[in-house]
């Protein structure tokens, strides 16, 4: 698989990024030993590229994949939602402990939503820079669901990587279209900031129609990398198919068609009740302040993930 330098950073990215989220207890809690296999097998297929965070709770993982390579073959991204010189520091001391390595290749502030927040979270920009230039990071960056939060990076010369949300008909974008993110990203990359997506196939709700949805984010010429979850190494082929290719293996396609797929509501659902007003099956109901899904009427239409302002709706 082709690398490309993530914009004006001295970092070579593979043009598909391991989105690990998958992997962690949040999703599909795999063992440490069967995370590492499956990230060894995207890295043998070309994938050096990673994404994680803290809150993904899911570095002893990638800790026994790294064992196995050269650290200087794999990058590494990670987040924290970091405040201040404590919680920064803490952070990083986290992230080097537990992955097992004495530096972080791209440490971003977690969730990011405008310029505001930015500010409000400077101090930790001012700790990481510093790390930087003692070389426990290479480069630092921001992760928004906001076209506010893409826009409000551009200000900051300190931070050279965006990670925002990106898809063809814009789920879990806040506060705008795709439209609305692919200009702000535009705005970005102009400037030479590395730009790697997330979330091309809505976090499973454009599955159905994924050669055009993973496409349309790959025909965005200012994405250096696409950050897609994976849980099999199913999943991986088809997505290496989709970046080479364009298309995926009929036969592959066919088997992930009868993978096992269920809606996953994740445990920072604030219990706002719009997935519940939406639902034409009556398939989710709040309880107890929650989502909660009844599997056997859930169709897995997916129509229920443009509605939560929280992107806390999966199919996985």
């Amino acid at each position: 698989m082709k690398n490309v330098k993530l914009g004006n950073t001295n970092i070579d990215v593979s043009r598909l990024c391991f989105g690990s989220l998958t992997i962690s207890p949040l999703q599909r809690n795999f063992s440490y030993k069967e995370g590492a296999k499956l990230i060894r097998y995207a890295f043998d297929r070309g994938i050096n590229f990673l994404d994680t965070a803290e809150l993904y709770d899911n570095y002893g993982h990638i800790n026994l994949f790294l064992k196995d390579i050269d650290r200087k073959d794999f990058v590494i991204a990670t987040k924290s939602y970091s405040y201040s010189k404590e919680t920064a520091e803490n952070s990083l001391m986290k992230a080097l402990n537990e992955l097992g390595t004495d530096y972080i290749d791209l440490f971003l502030l977690h969730e990011q939503e405008s310029e505001h927040t930015i500010k409000g979270h400077y101090e930790a920009i001012e700790y990481f820079i510093k790390a930087k230039e003692k070389g426990i990071i290479r480069s630092i960056g921001i992760s928004t669901h906001r076209v506010e939060g893409v826009l409000a990076a551009a200000k900051y010369n300190e931070i050279e990587v965006v990670h925002p949300i990106i898809n063809k008909i814009g789920i879990g974008i806040q506060d705008g279209d795709s439209n609305d993110m692919i200009n702000a990203i535009k705005k970005c990359h102009a400037l030479g900031k590395g730009i790697y997506g997330m979330k091309p196939l809505g976090g499973g709700h454009l599955l159905k129609n994924v050669e055009e949805a993973f496409n349309y984010v790959q025909d965005i010429k200012e994405i250096h990398s696409i950050a897609i979850g994976m849980q099999s190494h199913l999943e991986v082929d088809a997505n290496v198919n989709l970046i080479e290719k364009r298309t995926i293996n009929k036969d592959i396609e066919k088997k992930l068609r009868k993978s096992n797929r269920k809606l996953h509501i994740a445990d920072w659902c604030v219990g706002c009740g719009r997935c519940q007003e939406i639902c034409r099956h009556n398939a989710i109901k709040i309880v107890n302040g929650k989502a909660q899904v009844d599997k056997n009427k859930c169709v897995l239409c997916g129509y229920c993930g443009r509605y939560c302002n929280e992107f806390c709706i999966k199919i996985i």
